[in-house]
């Protein structure tokens, strides 16, 4: 049995491999957030550290990724 996802599109996001744009997913696995393209099927992953060091000291953020 296949686990359900919240898909949400990144309006403007293009493929950094097919060069599509507005076909990027943005999803959550495990904590991880993760993007894919729904084209190609190219996959991004950014773990919760990066965006740690991503974050500066004075801000409080709720998610930082660069697809």
């Amino acid at each position: 049995m296949e686990t359900r996802r919240k898909k949400r599109f990144i309006a403007g996001a293009v493929c950094p491999a097919c060069g599509k744009m507005d076909n990027m997913m943005l999803y959550l696995e495990h904590g991880v957030e993760k993007v894919t393209c729904v084209s190609c099927g190219d996959t991004q992953v950014q773990t919760p550290a990066e965006v740690d060091e991503m974050t500066r000291e004075a801000e409080e953020v709720i998610g930082v990724f660069r697809p």
